[in-house]
């Protein structure tokens, strides 16, 4: 008894430094992931790694609006991305450009 009331101090020690679980990594969600692939965006980005254009995750960081987004897709401004190769415009319709815009203008 005396051993095992021994070790609870260190147990105790232990569990309170424990790491913090971290946050989840975003997901595509399951109807927009055929459409990056169908328009052929995942050529050149990705969700969490850097390909030939930002990560999906940095383009949710900028806090553009769906609208935003919308209008940088048919019309690129290569200034908001330096560092990166200018996109050439996409011809997205519109009812598929709308839900990926309001999944990459709702990421956190």
């Amino acid at each position: 008894m005396k051993k095992t009331l021994a070790f609870l101090p260190l147990l105790l020690l232990l569990a309170a430094f424990t790491p913090a679980s971290k946050p989840a990594d975003p997901e595509i969600p399951a109807d927009v992931k055929p459409l990056l692939e169908k328009y052929g965006c995942v050529a050149c980005h990705a969700l969490n790694r850097k390909l030939v254009g930002p990560m999906w995750t940095d383009v949710g960081a900028k806090k553009y609006s769906a609208k935003r987004i919308m209008q940088l897709v048919a019309k690129p401004e290569p200034a908001n991305w330096p560092g990166y190769p200018p996109m050439a415009a996409q011809k997205v319709p519109k009812a598929d450009l709308t839900k990926i815009a309001n999944w990459l203008s709702s990421m956190k």
